[in-house]
């Protein structure tokens, strides 16, 4: 009789342990497919963000620009409203220069506000992509929690860890479901536990 409670009990050890592994598989799978995926944001994120800082530096350089413009155009035109015998034509010359310079400073707030909008687009699909980033971060630490839990379910043979480790599983495959599928699901809360 013990012979059969024994095999009986080895062939459930069998089919549990037949579980485990395989759900390892398919874990150890959907974490490799995400950490692709995950790479591949981060690399967005960091040309992203290399833009905005790109543009925001173009905005400095044509903030700078408009400031000399208009500290020139100020030179000049209190340089030609003061000038005493001036020639027309010294005149004129000077009503040139200063019409330049009110069309550059023009130009330039033009440029500053093109090269903004571009700044904050950037740092917009920066946003967007750190969304995804942290949606792929969260389902491989699920995913690492659900793998451990079922080694340790393969080792103690409980059943109840079996299922604690199918739910993590379950929370790592929505959140890289969401991740791939490009959805905004986000747990602020739990991100900024480990922020």
């Amino acid at each position: 009789m013990s012979e059969i409670v024994e095999a009986a009990e080895a062939g459930r050890e069998s089919r549990l342990n037949s579980i485990v592994a395989l759900l390892v598989a398919i874990i150890a799978t959907l974490m490799a497919l995400g950490n692709i995926k995950d790479g591949n944001i981060g690399q967005s994120m960091a040309q992203e963000q290399s833009s905005a800082i790109d543009a925001w530096a173009q905005y400095q350089a044509k903030s700078t620009k408009q400031n000399i413009a208009e500290g020139t155009l100020v030179q000049l035109t209190v340089q030609r409203d003061l000038a005493a015998g001036v020639t027309p034509e010294q005149r004129a010359l000077l009503d040139r220069q200063i019409a330049d310079f009110q069309q550059r400073v023009k130009r330039y707030e033009t440029e500053k506000g093109d090269i903004r909008k571009q700044a904050e687009a950037h740092q917009h699909a920066y946003d967007e992509l750190n969304v995804h980033d942290d949606q792929f971060d969260l389902s491989e630490a699920a995913f690492s929690v659900a793998i451990a839990i079922l080694g340790v379910t393969a080792l103690t043979q409980k059943r109840w860890l079996l299922v604690v480790g199918i739910v993590f599983a379950a929370i790592g495959l929505v959140f890289s479901a969401v991740g791939f599928l490009n959805l905004s699901l986000h747990p602020s809360a739990l991100t900024g536990l480990f922020s």
